[in-house]
């Protein structure tokens, strides 16, 4: 049970950096539907870091991209309305 605990916090951790890393110019949806390369994702991060973005713990934001969002992971499922339709 405590390990579920540390895990649990770790993946709440790793959220929260990428929701001060990223959701301030982006919203989440975006970000969740990527499915990059981690060569890819160091090209995104050096081009948001063009763009201003300051960078901080890069390689923690990328490892979790990379993670959660890689080319290997399955697609998410597409956002449906209230009504039943695909946005």
């Amino acid at each position: 049970m405590r390990i579920l605990l540390i895990l649990f916090a770790a993946m709440a951790a790793n959220a929260q950096m990428i929701e001060r890393s990223c959701v301030g110019c982006h919203g989440v949806r975006i970000i969740q539907t990527q499915r990059l390369s981690k060569g890819t994702w160091e090209r995104e991060l050096d081009k948001m870091a063009r763009w201003g973005w300051p960078g901080k713990d890069r390689d923690a934001v990328l490892a979790y991209l990379v993670q959660n969002f890689g080319d290997d992971k399955p697609a998410p499922p597409p956002v449906v309305s209230q009504d039943g339709r695909k946005k």
